[in-house]
C-alpha cells in the first residue's frame, strides 16, 4: 500500500507553504505530493492569501524536490486547452526528471468559473474524452511526425506534438463515481483509477465496474492501479484526534465514518479494509498544511506498518 499526500491549496496556502509540505512529504518517505486544481475556496474557508495555480506550483516543486512523484487530483478540463495542457505537463515532467502524473477530470465547480471568467460548458464529459485523446495522442506521436485531431470541440492540424515528456509515458489518472461512462473512459485512457471520498462498499463496487470495463476493452483489469482519496486525521490519543478535527472544522465521528481518523492503529485497520476492497494506493487529504507533526505521526506510526 502506497501513501501519497494530497493537498487542497484553494482553502488557503502560499507556494512556500506547499513547498514546506512537499519537502516534508519527501523527507518522511511518502510516495508523492499531489494537489487539487481549484481557484476558489470551498465552505467557510477564507482562502487567503488566494489561489495558486496547480501546474505553476508543480513546476516549482519539480525543481525543489528530488524523489517524490508530483501530480494533480484532478486537473480541471475546463481550465486549459488540451494542446496547452500537453505542453505544460510535458515541460514539468522534464523539469522534474520524469516524476509527473496527470490526473484529469471534467471540472465541476461552477462558482470558481464564474469568479474568474472561465467558461463552464454543459458538455463537459464529452470534452474530457476529446481532451484525453489529444493529450495522450500528442505525447505518443513519434518525433518528426505530426498529430491531427478533428473532433466536435477541438481541431488540431499538423501539430509537431512537442515537447515530449521525460517519461516514455506520463501516468494518467481518471476518477469518479460514475457507473458507466467513467469506467469506460478509465479503461481506455487511464493508468490509474481513483475514487474520491468513498465508503469501502462504494469503492469495491466502483473498482469492480472499472475492472470489468478494462477486461471488456481488452486491457485486463490489472493493467490499472486502483486508488482512493480520503481525508485523514490521526492522533496519538483521543484528545489529539479531537484537536486536529476541530482545526479543520470537522467532527471526529464524521471523520471516522467518512475518512481515515483515530489512532494510528485504527487508521491502519481501516486502510487494511480498503486494501481488501482492491485499493493499492491511498491519497491522504491533508487539510491543515501547517501541522507537520501530523505528517510525521502518519509516517512513523501508520506508513511503517503498511510497508
Amino acid at each position: 500500500m502506497e501513501l501519497r499526500i494530497f493537498t487542497e491549496p484553494q482553502q488557503g496556502a502560499t507556494y512556500d507553504t506547499l513547498l514546506t509540505v512537499a519537502k516534508a512529504t519527501e523527507d518522511l518517505g511518502f510516495d508523492a505530493f499531489f494537489r487539487s486544481d481549484h481557484y476558489l475556496a470551498m465552505g467557510s474557508a477564507d482562502g487567503l492569501p488566494g489561489p495558486t495555480d496547480a501546474w505553476i506550483t508543480l513546476a516549482g516543486l519539480a525543481r525543489e524536490t528530488k524523489r517524490i512523484r508530483l501530480g494533480t487530483l484532478m486537473t480541471a478540463g475546463t481550465f486549459r486547452l488540451p494542446g496547452v495542457l500537453a505542453i505544460q505537463v510535458a515541460q514539468v515532467d522534464r523539469m522534474s526528471g520524469g516524476r509527473v502524473e496527470l490526473g484529469l477530470g471534467a471540472g465541476w465547480f461552477e462558482e470558481e468559473h464564474k469568479a474568474y471568467g472561465i467558461p463552464f460548458p454543459k458538455e463537459k464529459f464529452a470534452r474530457l474524452e476529446e481532451q484525453l485523446a489529444i493529450v495522450t495522442g500528442l505525447w505518443a506521436t513519434e518525433t518528426g511526425k505530426t498529430f491531427d485531431f478533428h473532433g466536435k470541440f477541438y481541431e488540431l492540424t499538423d501539430s509537431p506534438a512537442l515537447p515530449k515528456p521525460a517519461q516514455a509515458k506520463v501516468p494518467v489518472l481518471i476518477g469518479g463515481h460514475g457507473a458507466t461512462r467513467t469506467p469506460r473512459l478509465a479503461a481506455q485512457y487511464a493508468d490509474e483509477f481513483n475514487i474520491p471520498f468513498a465508503s469501502i462498499e462504494d469503492t469495491e463496487r466502483q473498482f469492480a465496474r472499472v475492472r470489468a470495463a478494462a477486461e471488456q476493452a481488452g486491457r485486463g483489469a490489472d493493467a490499472l492501479t486502483y486508488s482512493n482519496a480520503l481525508v485523514v486525521c490521526v492522533g496519538k490519543d483521543d484528545a489529539e484526534v479531537a484537536r486536529r478535527a476541530a482545526v479543520i472544522g470537522r467532527e471526529v465521528d464524521e471523520l471516522k465514518a467518512n475518512g481515515l481518523a483515530g489512532s494510528p492503529a485504527e487508521v491502519v485497520d481501516k486502510i487494511g479494509r480498503y486494501a481488501a476492497a482492491g485499493a493499492q494506493r491511498i491519497y491522504l487529504q491533508i487539510l491543515d498544511l501547517d501541522d507537520l507533526d501530523h505528517l510525521e505521526l502518519i509516517s512513523s506510526r501508520v506508513q511503517t506498518q503498511l510497508t
